[in-house]
Parts: C-alpha cells; structure tokens; sequence
C-alpha cells in the first residue's frame, strides 16, 4: 500500500510541476508566437513571389523553345530544299560534261551528229535551271534568317534622329 501512495505522490508532483510549466509557457510564448507567425508569413510571401517568378520564367522558357524549334524545323526545311537543289544541279553539270564529252569525240571523228548538239543544248539549259532554282533556295533561306531579325528591330522603338543645328 506504501508503494500506491508513493506512486501517487510522484503523479501528483509530477502533474503540479507540468501544470507549472504550462502556466510559464503560456505568458512566454505570446511575443514569441507572434513573431514567430510574422515570420512565417513573410516566408510564405517571398515563397509565393519566388514561385510566380519560377513560373514566369518556365513560361518564357517554354515560349523560346517553341520558336527556337519552329525556327530549327524551318531551317531543316530549307536546308532539305538547298541539298535537293544542288544534287540536281549535280547531276546536270554531269550530264552537261558528259554531253560536251560526246560532241568532241563527235566533233574529232569529223561526224556532226544533230542529236548530240540538242543533248548538249538541253543539258546545258538544265544546268542553268538547276543553278537558278539552288539559287532562289539559297536566297529564300537568307530571308527566312533575316525577316525575324528585321522584325524584331522594327518591333523595338528607337529614338527618331532628328539633325541638330550644329549638323545643319
């Protein structure tokens, strides 16, 4: 029965020194829990600011690697129609050398042959088709490259240059 009651005794000291340590608690925490709350809300704003700026700058990432790859398919685009244009002009300075090789060793045997002269005439004029269209493919890549540098300088406002009257 000792046992019990000194059990008892301990709990209830126990009990007294934590209800103690609640009532301290309580009167020092009240300073300390508001700024501790202040804190924390001016965590939870710079937290908010740094994820809306995180999400900008995703956006605007995700914005430039739109028109960086819209900008690389355009180029593979071209690129694919300059490749093509110069096989073909390729293959008609071959057939024109080819040609030009036949009207000589016509020409040496001394027998002019009409049809080699419109082989000739006809290779001849393909090459110059096919240096004209490598050409315009390689110029229609030049101003596919330019057009959004000049739209971008024209889309920045500049300052209008007015002569001064010491330039006058």
């Amino acid at each position: 029965m000792s046992d019990i009651e000194e059990l008892q005794r301990r709990i209830t000291a126990a009990m007294d020194r934590v209800a103690v340590g609640l009532d301290g608690l309580g009167t020092d925490t009240g300073a300390d829990t508001t700024e501790l709350e202040q804190a924390l809300e001016d965590e939870k704003t710079v937290n908010a600011q740094l994820s809306e700026r995180i999400r900008a700058l995703t956006q605007r990432q995700d914005a430039d690697l739109a028109a960086a790859k819209a900008q690389a398919d355009i180029v593979t685009g071209r690129l694919t129609e300059m490749d093509t244009e110069l096989q073909r002009l390729r293959n008609a300075n071959n057939a024109l050398r080819q040609s030009n090789e036949d009207l000589r060793q016509a020409n040496e045997a001394g027998v002019g042959d009409a049809h080699l002269i419109n082989k000739a005439m006809m290779a001849e004029l393909e090459g110059l088709r096919a240096t004209r269209a490598a050409d315009v493919s390689e110029m229609n890549t030049i101003i596919d490259t330019l057009t959004p540098l000049i739209q971008t300088e024209n889309q920045t406002p500049s300052e209008p240059q007015t002569p001064s009257e010491e330039d006058a």
